[in-house]
């Protein structure tokens, strides 16, 4: 990939903008008890903290359990459980340089309906230029429709947005739609960069702003 000067930097949430670690297990283990269910394995915890709410549902309870489960989440809710989330430490210090950047921020998500309840009580709904979850679109990640529509919105090339995730899904996700990827914390995935915390995010932004710093960006 031939690297521009991005204009649009977006982030995954999970795992990403917040450690939702404790949040998520409390949140599925409650319903799973509820259906009298065992606690998630580390294996199922890793699938449902990159996929929908839907596909986790199934994937916990069975397709034939899926009603059943969606009753004790509509019951249980997941305002309870923001409390348990943990902002990214340096987040706002990222935050704060892009808008000097004068860089158009978003966020790519399979969260549904919760997103803008854990952005209000965490004191960043206001920081998001556009948030695309998994209800904005028709296929959420690992297809690349989040991202497009992004790019759609900014009038951006893919050369020209960067996004951070943390998941096989985010990487699948940035690399159908052409876009600079950087993986978070996850030095596995498929990634034009891999960074450890905000700082090395702002790090490859500074960069990115830069393009001669970068190899394959020159002529």
């Amino acid at each position: 990939m031939k690297i521009k000067k991005i204009k649009v930097v977006a982030f995954d949430c999970d795992g990403v903008l917040f450690d939702t670690n404790d949040a998520n297990r409390a949140y599925y283990n409650r319903i799973l008890e509820r259906m009298d269910l065992p606690p998630m394995t580390d294996e199922q915890f890793a699938y449902v903290q990159m996929n929908t709410v839907k596909d986790s549902l199934v994937y916990l309870c069975g397709e034939d359990r899926l009603d059943e489960a969606n009753s004790h989440r509509r019951g249980l809710g997941y305002t309870p459980f923001i409390k348990y989330m943990k902002k990214e430490p340096g987040i706002e210090d990222v935050l704060a340089r892009l808008d000097a950047y004068g860089l158009h921020k978003a966020i790519a998500t399979n969260r549904s309906n919760t997103m803008n309840q854990v952005l209000e009580q965490h004191g960043l709904a206001d920081r998001f230029d556009m948030v695309v979850t998994a209800l904005d679109v028709m296929r959420p990640k690992p297809a690349p429709e989040q991202l497009l529509k992004i790019l759609d919105y900014f009038d951006a090339e893919p050369a020209e947005m960067l996004y951070i995730g943390d998941s096989v899904l985010d990487s699948e996700a940035a690399r159908s739609a052409g876009v600079i990827f950087t993986a978070y914390k996850n030095p596995e995935l498929d990634a034009d960069f891999c960074v450890n915390d905000m700082e090395g995010v702002q790090t490859v932004v500074d960069g990115l702003l830069v393009p001669a710093l970068f190899l394959n960006d020159k002529p």
